[in-house]
């Protein structure tokens, strides 16, 4: 009977994911808020009750699914990126400004600041920690309005300069579901062994360097190789862009995943450094738009119907732990912290924004205020609670939950309305730029 039921809600999550995006098109209302509520109202039924919702007797599967949907996210956001990135050119980095300081400045900010909320909430150091790391990767794809709409290819692969906000909060999303990993490992090492002083060199050593850079490293490697056989190999049956065999996109991201985990790096990020990579060879050529389509609507599809599962949970025992320090902690998130870290980030001797990587005050807000919660969140809290004991309480689970949910709900109907006001202002400041 299980298995049944998995097929139905299967099967309505890719009817939703192919009507919702045209049906809502014009309403300020998302496709993940549609899904988490009709899973909200299916969990108010007798239908789902062989289903596995429960997270504690059913973390390992959790855990499977929703580290599937990342990676195929991370595919899909690392083709759709325009912008250039190149080692050598200096140019191409400051003109990823504001990425580098959410990624180093908002993301750090944002940790410690929910681990002390969460440490005032009664919790021991280590769920703190964890609460923190696992709250602190973004997610746009839960905001389609705020990410960018993908690859410009064949004649139109002029890269749009002036869509700083969509592609601040794109490419920060791509990196720091990887930049979490060092800190959900610190939290499972203070769990685990205990005094800061007994791993700390390790961790800095291993868990955020070593791994991060080795990480980097197979996807960009893997991402050239891959480049060279689809679009310059001498043998035709490799030069895969020539037929569009778009699956491709499923054997480069399984394979760059594979190796950056056997090498020891951060598989996350080989994904994303290997869909970059890729995408910056022959980027005019259409092959690169077909490859994003294959991401996206797999990734449509999977992420829907987690939401749809995590909705039926939710009125099936999931916020059953929750109480008001976990509701607290998650509004504070949205509407404070992430807003206060990303400002802080963002203003201090930001670059002009007439310049690439450049931002007005009114768009540093908007991508300040825009850190949409996800299915990374949930993904790091079941990779970590089946470490330790104190990772698995189902405080931290409900607390996760409500502030994903919150989440969708707080930017899904906010993003739309912003976006049309922040648009027209962006291209006022662009025609007048091209006047001058």
């Amino acid at each position: 009977m299980t298995a049944d039921l998995v097929y139905v809600v299967a099967g309505g999550s890719l009817l939703l994911a192919v009507v919702l995006p045209t049906l809502l098109d014009r309403w300020a209302v998302s496709a993940p808020m549609v899904l988490v509520g009709v899973g909200m109202v299916i969990g108010l039924t007798p239908l789902p009750d062989g289903m596995p919702i429960d997270p504690q007797a059913n973390r390992a599967a959790i855990e499977h699914v929703t580290e599937l949907v990342v990676l195929v996210a991370l595919m899909g956001v690392g083709l759709a990126l325009d912008r250039p990135l190149e080692v050598r050119n200096p140019a191409t980095w400051r003109s990823w400004a504001p990425t580098w300081r959410l990624l180093a400045i908002g993301m750090p900010l944002t940790i410690a600041a929910v681990a002390l909320l969460g440490w005032w909430a009664g919790l021991a150091p280590a769920a703190a920690l964890l609460l923190g790391a696992a709250l602190s990767p973004t997610d746009p794809v839960l905001a389609s309005d705020v990410q960018v709409a993908g690859p410009q290819t064949g004649d139109d692969h002029e890269v749009d300069e002036h869509d700083e906000i969509r592609f601040t909060l794109t490419s920060e999303a791509g990196l720091n579901d990887g930049l979490a990993f060092p800190f959900v490992y610190a939290a499972i090492l203070l769990a685990t062994e205990g005094a800061v002083s007994g791993w700390v060199l390790e961790w800095v050593g291993i868990d955020l360097l070593f791994k991060v850079l080795a990480g980097v490293a197979v996807g960009i490697l893997v991402g050239r190789v891959l480049a060279w056989a689809a679009f310059r190999s001498n043998s035709r049956s490799l030069r895969v862009a020539e037929r569009g065999e778009s699956l491709f996109t499923l054997a480069a991201l399984v394979t760059s995943y594979g190796l950056g985990e056997v090498a020891g790096g951060y598989g996350f990020l080989s994904v994303f450094a290997c869909a970059m990579t890729f995408r910056s060879a022959e980027r005019s050529h259409d092959y690169h738009a077909a490859m994003h389509e294959v991401a996206e609507r797999l990734e449509r599809l999977l992420t829907l119907f987690v939401l749809l599962v995590l909705g039926i949970a939710l009125t099936r025992g999931l916020l059953d732990a929750l109480d008001w320090r976990g509701v607290a902690i998650g509004v504070a998130l949205i509407l404070v912290v992430r807003p206060l870290a990303g400002i802080a980030a963002l203003r201090p001797w930001a670059r002009p924004d007439h310049h690439t990587g450049g931002l007005s005050r009114r768009e540093q807000w908007a991508v300040a205020f825009f850190g949409v919660r996800g299915i990374g969140s949930i993904f790091y809290l079941a990779y970590a609670s089946g470490e330790h004991p104190v990772l698995a309480q189902d405080w931290l689970w409900s607390t996760v939950a409500f502030t994903v949910v919150a989440s969708v709900l707080v930017h899904g109907v906010l993003a739309t309305p912003v976006m049309r006001l922040l648009d027209p202002e962006r291209q006022r400041e662009t025609d007048v730029a091209g006047s001058g």
